[in-house]
């Protein structure tokens, strides 16, 4: 929540989640503005309660696995069939694919 509302609780009401939405460009139901109001209130109290906890002396995690993930190989198993697929294309040059301008 910002600072300039007139809210002292940090919670999100109907009204706020109509204004979010007209800002995102988002259409919503009024009647289920209450009820979407509910649902982020109880995900911005989870991430006030995730906040609180302290962190110091955890180091953050690279993966959740002890051991690193096995790789495989890096071979081509595929035949290149380039030529094949630009043989039926509309416009090709120099192995790039052709296309109009979209954009000027």
């Amino acid at each position: 929540m910002s600072a300039n509302t007139s809210q002292t609780d940090n919670t999100l009401t109907a009204h706020d989640v109509e204004k979010i939405a007209i800002l995102s460009r988002l259409a919503i139901d009024d009647s289920k503005a209450t009820a979407y109001a509910a649902s982020l209130n109880k995900i911005l109290s989870l991430m006030q309660a995730l906040q609180a906890i302290d962190t110091t002396d955890v180091e953050p995690l690279k993966s959740p696995f002890d051991h690193p993930q096995p790789l495989r190989d890096d071979i081509v198993a595929e035949p290149n069939r380039r030529d094949d697929y630009q043989a039926v294309a509309p416009a090709t040059q120099d192995g790039l694919y052709l296309v109009p301008r979209v954009i000027e």
